[in-house]
């Protein structure tokens, strides 16, 4: 991957991403991931790996951290609940600036 397309990603500041949380109060890990790559991927014109350990609740505030790689090097990634409405969170996604360790 180029480094501008890694650009693109990490100067990524809010994404809103709307998913249902399907009545449980919580959308799952996988759908965390699911959308925020799905989000980053409208940014940056390709679909980036992300993955997410924990759940996010449905609560106005609450966050979930996940992991992006990009060209062998993780980035944390953080979602944001912005809105709830019904069954659907929306949430922001923001990219760290730099990769761990």
């Amino acid at each position: 991957m180029s480094r501008p397309r890694l650009r693109l990603l990490v100067a990524t500041p809010v994404l809103v991403v709307g998913l249902a949380a399907c009545g449980t109060g919580a959308m799952t890990p996988e759908q965390v991931a699911e959308g925020a790559a799905e989000a980053l991927e409208a940014r940056a014109g390709f679909r980036p790996d992300v993955s997410c350990a924990d759940e996010l609740v449905a609560e106005v505030g609450a966050e979930a951290r996940c992991t992006l790689v990009v060209d062998d090097a993780e980035y944390g990634v953080t979602a944001t609940v912005t809105s709830v409405e019904d069954d659907t969170v929306n949430f922001d996604v923001q990219v760290d600036d730099e990769p761990f360790g």
